[in-house]
């Protein structure tokens, strides 16, 4: 089964005009206009990215330029599509064509959780965003990583974790803080500028970064500070190499 994937880079802003209740996927159905440009080479069953989530194509009209799709309880509960309404313009971008150029990073259109607008700072032609989140999808985030907000691909230029309520931007305990900043042509082009302290932003944490901690939380933490652990199986090797280098002991 091949994987579908996005780049982050947002292709239109499209608009809700409906949404309806459905049995179907137990949610809603949204039906959301002005997607023409996106639609020429759409098939049934095919992904878009709609703030950063990957929902499936299930009735579409290309001469009229709109799509619906189904949102089902698990992506209401992890996501901010739920407090959309008629009338607010979301993210649109398709899934990545294999023949395509690459110019974002990799996005799995699988929102990890979401995000608390802090503050917007002007800086010159450019804005700063602080955001807070869930301390669990803070850990994974590295200085100058990427980041998924309502499915744009943006540079995180700020990390922090505050301890009380005398610092800056606190959120509440196990919170952490990131930034990021959106140029010009961004504002212009994604929601994510049109947003207001103290909305939420839909958030895809880096895979690589995912991964990678995933793997120390897992090898280290949780399974490595037993005794007989792989936390004492590698030191146990660390040390016996160089206690051998050293002529203390026989290989």
């Amino acid at each position: 089964m091949m994987c579908l994937m996005f780049t982050g880079l947002v292709e239109i802003l499209g608009e809700i005009s409906s949404i309806q209740p459905t049995t179907t996927f137990a949610g809603y159905s949204f039906t959301i206009s002005d997607a023409h440009s996106i639609l020429t080479d759409c098939q049934l069953g095919d992904s878009i990215a709609v703030n950063g989530c990957c929902l499936t194509v299930t009735e579409w009209s290309v001469e009229q330029g709109w799509f619906k799709v189904g949102l089902a309880n698990e992506t209401l509960a992890r996501t901010n599509l739920g407090k959309l309404e008629v009338g607010s313009k979301v993210n649109l971008e398709r899934a990545m064509a294999g023949h395509g150029r690459f110019g974002g990073h990799f996005v799995q259109g699988h929102v990890d959780t979401t995000a608390k607008i802090l503050s917007i700072t002007p800086d010159g032609d450019s804005i700063r965003l602080l955001f807070s989140l869930p301390l669990e999808f803070y850990l994974p985030l590295i200085p100058k990583g990427y980041i998924s907000l309502d499915g744009t691909s943006l540079t995180l230029t700020h990390l922090s974790l505050p301890k009380n309520e005398k610092d800056d931007h606190y959120d509440g305990p196990n919170r952490g803080v990131f930034g990021v900043m959106l140029v010009k042509h961004t504002q212009s082009r994604t929601v994510v500028a049109m947003k207001r302290v103290g909305e939420t932003v839909n958030v895809e944490c880096d895979v690589v970064g995912k991964g990678v901690e995933s793997v120390v939380r897992n090898v280290l933490l949780e399974g490595g500070g037993e005794k007989g652990g792989q936390l004492e199986m590698m030191i146990e090797r660390a040390v016996e190499r160089v206690l051998v280098k050293k002529g203390l002991i026989k290989e």
